[in-house]
């Protein structure tokens, strides 16, 4: 089987003082089940408990990650891998359930949400805890690749799932916010590489990378708009 699902696990409300306008924002929260004949994995657990201050910022409401397996026909002790695309307690949420899972983390995300203040210190080293390192690019399953995506954290990783017909679906995470975004940064690498003169605006150098697979989707942990190339 070769299928992608997104899961709802709920939302969060962003105070307006870091949205950058008037009103806050209302986002979702997102995970992916990668159905594949390796098995089963899940990309993103949803969202932990905060403490009260993180609570009372960003009031978040969650789905709780055994409701939202069931309604796609699984269970937790389904799960083979999980990735998470960073440890910020909104993407990392669900791991203590699937303890005794692997999880596949950069090192350098595990050493900065080690170090405290970065996260909810009991979603990381929790009882039966199975990280397993990694240090870049990496290939998971055939045709399934993590790829690291610096930019909202320093460990960030995004997963790359290649499709039998060619092409990708890239799992993004929190690598931009919203698709909107990546499809800017997507022009502005294209404009520079066509040699429109400066001003452009900059782009992260791992889309470079990314571009060799041919991304045919890109999904996003914070956004329910998928972006696509224009064909033809």
């Amino acid at each position: 089987m070769h299928a992608i699902r997104r899961l709802d696990l709920g939302y969060f409300v962003r105070p307006a003082s870091e949205v950058g306008g008037p009103e806050p924002r209302v986002e979702p929260v997102l995970a992916y089940l990668v159905h594949r004949p390796e098995g089963l994995l899940l990309f993103d657990t949803g969202i932990g408990a905060g403490d009260p201050e993180t609570e009372a910022h960003y009031r978040p409401v969650r789905r709780p990650l055994p409701e939202a397996l069931a309604a796609a026909g699984v269970g937790g002790a389904d799960i083979d891998l999980v990735v998470n695309c960073h440890l910020h307690f909104d993407h990392c949420g669900g791991n203590p359930l699937l303890a005794g899972t692997p999880v596949l983390v950069q090192a350098a995300e595990l050493a900065a949400a080690r170090r405290g203040g970065y996260t909810i210190d009991a979603l990381v080293d929790f009882p039966g805890a199975d990280y397993r390192e990694l240090d870049g690019e990496t290939e998971v399953w055939p045709g399934v690749r993590i790829l690291p995506t610096p930019g909202h954290t320093d460990g960030h990783q995004s997963l790359v799932v290649e499709r039998p017909g060619g092409g990708a679906v890239v799992l993004a995470g929190q690598a931009y916010d919203f698709a909107s975004e990546y499809g800017q940064a997507v022009l502005a690498r294209r404009a520079a590489r066509e040699g429109v003169a400066a001003p452009l605006p900059g782009y992260r150098a791992w889309l470079d990378r990314l571009a060799e697979y041919g991304p045919r989707r890109v999904l996003f942990a914070h956004d329910h708009a998928v972006w696509e190339p224009v064909v033809g």
